[in-house]
């Protein structure tokens, strides 16, 4: 984990893959339907399905936020499921748009890193401010409402690429990876609540 003073305490990262499969790929739109589903009834907090339903909740947001306000906790075994949940959605992310061949698991990374250090919720997390961050993170949802929309494009010319070569062309791979990566810092921000430190506006990690 990079702990360097501007680094964000968030982490994540895909493996980038030597070659991909290119009948899956070619069917992944089919493949994609029970993941996109089952992000929906979880509500999505990424661009996994935010883009595709205009909406986004999480089943892990109200009661965090009652948890803040009320007793000004975080108990770990809360943490540890909006964690894990926040990391499948990012395995099935990362599947949907074309990162990796592995379906999705329920428990294993499958070559996506996704790291979200444990907050004290005393010192470190304001007791008022979960109320507020869904309404400072609006200018993050205007410019990543264009990411995601850009990565999808490219998403769209990498499964043409894919089919013709086996490899996703690593520019595209990277750019995607970083849209994600800043998703889920918002995510972390704002949904998850696990900081209160304003995520930053930009691409790299």
């Amino acid at each position: 984990m990079d702990t360097t003073p501007d680094a964000y305490p968030l982490t994540f990262d895909v493996d980038y893959p030597d070659t991909l499969n290119r009948w899956t790929t070619a069917f992944r739109f089919i493949f994609i339907i029970p993941l996109v589903l089952l992000l929906a009834v979880l509500g999505s907090s990424t661009i996994g399905v935010r883009f595709l339903l205009l909406g986004e909740t999480s089943i892990v947001f109200l009661p965090t936020v009652a948890l803040l306000v009320l007793r000004h906790k975080y108990p770990r075994w809360w943490f540890d499921f909006g964690l894990g949940l926040l990391r499948l959605e990012a395995r099935i992310t990362s599947y949907v748009f074309l990162l990796r061949d592995e379906y999705p698991s329920v428990d294993d990374d499958q070559h996506v890193h996704l790291a979200v250090p444990y907050p004290n919720a005393d010192p470190d997390l304001n007791r008022w401010l979960p109320l507020v961050k869904w309404l400072l993170a609006i200018p993050h949802y205007i410019v990543l409402f264009f990411l995601d929309l850009a990565a999808w494009i490219v998403a769209i010319i990498a499964w043409f690429a894919i089919l013709f070569t086996g490899r996703y062309p690593e520019s595209m791979f990277r750019f995607v990876v970083n849209v994600l990566r800043w998703n889920l810092n918002v995510a972390a921000y704002a949904i998850l609540l696990t900081t209160d430190r304003y995520p930053p506006f930009r691409l790299a990690a």
